[in-house]
């Protein structure tokens, strides 16, 4: 299926997918900007690089590829809003284990893997990797 595509003012790439009623080139001169492409849907990313399309970027050739800075930003975020309710629970545990005078180190232990999981972002560079980073990931394995 054709698609047009092109750069928004915001500097992202957004993906018009015309319904068939008008011709692809009537939909792309009224309803999409001046510099903006047709293209077979087939070569916009796919798989991994797919769940990072607000990190795609329009090159000059054409092709549409992922920014892996914007997609170790998205995961950031991801991770973040991830772990927020983990460690909320790991807050209600160290005040039960503070009340009830037992050992707190796994908990703050936890916390500091959990504040820590965005650090990793960092050194990957694919978007594979990033995907499947999660705050279940257990550092050393």
């Amino acid at each position: 299926m054709k698609v047009i595509i092109y750069t928004t003012d915001a500097g992202n790439v957004a993906v018009c997918t015309p319904t068939g009623e008008l011709p692809i080139e009537e939909v792309q001169a009224k309803d999409t900007p001046k510099g903006s492409i047709i293209v077979d849907d087939s070569e916009l990313p796919q798989g991994d690089d797919a769940q990072f399309f607000d990190a795609w970027e329009l090159n000059a050739d054409g092709k549409v590829s992922v920014n892996i800075q914007k997609a170790q930003e998205l995961t950031r975020k991801r991770l973040r809003a991830e772990r927020e309710p983990l460690l909320a629970e790991q807050d209600v545990l160290f005040q039960r284990a503070l009340e009830d005078g037992s050992d707190t180190s796994g908990i703050v232990a936890e916390k500091k893997r959990l504040r820590d999981i965005t650090l990793l972002v960092d050194v990957l560079d694919s978007t594979s990797a990033l995907t499947q980073l999660d705050c279940s990931y257990i550092v050393g394995t």
